[in-house]
């Protein structure tokens, strides 16, 4: 069942680009949270809630609370919303009806801080996609089925051993030691597949 959260109204029409200069990681999200968005194509049309028109200089995105059930398109339609979409480091997905980890995520390189919660994904292979993402350093995946593994969290820090906070919870040297230790016993294709269940840490 989807977990899509509520829709909001959009705001008036505003003008002009932020002026962050040679700071864009400062500057704050595109903000499309609770615009009843179905697909990745309706951000075209769509005003966001809150900041100047498109395209802005901002690394990050809000794409929470809507009913987005998967991802395709998001690379060229970002063309069009930032200024430097390649440079993408902070993005919110939470609260939506995605099952799975589209693989277009991984096409974003730069990716530090990426916000799955709440959706309706359950294996945890599908964790493996992310592999690929060198700088994602922040990840949120609770609230979805999933998270009901035992496991979980070894299994998600064996394979994303760079992350320092899982599900806004700081990750610890035991956390390490326990996914290290789970990984050794039980070895990759046992986990997250299907008819498969992450082992429980000791």
């Amino acid at each position: 069942m989807g977990k899509g959260g509520g829709c909001g109204r959009a705001p008036p029409p505003r003008q002009g680009m932020l002026s962050w200069g040679e700071r864009p990681e400062l500057a704050p999200p595109l903000d499309f949270s609770f615009c009843c968005i179905s697909s990745i194509e309706e951000l075209l049309r769509v005003q966001p809630r809150t900041g100047p028109l498109p395209p802005q200089p901002t690394h990050a995105l809000r794409l929470n609370n809507n009913s987005l059930e998967a991802l395709g398109g998001l690379p060229p339609t970002l063309e069009q919303l930032l200024v430097t979409p390649v440079q993408l480091r902070w993005l919110d997905l939470s609260f939506n009806r995605l099952t799975t980890i589209d693989p277009v995520l991984t096409s974003f390189h730069t990716l530090r801080s990426l916000q799955l919660h709440g959706n309706s994904i359950s294996s945890l292979a599908e964790v493996d996609k992310l592999g690929v993402l060198p700088q994602l350093r922040r990840l949120t995946l609770h609230g979805n089925p999933m998270e009901e593994q035992k496991g979980y969290r070894s299994y998600v820090l064996s394979l994303l051993p760079h992350l320092t906070s899982l599900d806004f919870s700081g990750v610890t040297k035991q956390d390490r030691e326990d996914a290290a230790n789970a990984r050794l016993q039980h070895g990759k294709k046992k986990w997250g597949g299907p008819g498969h269940r992450a082992p429980a840490s000791e």
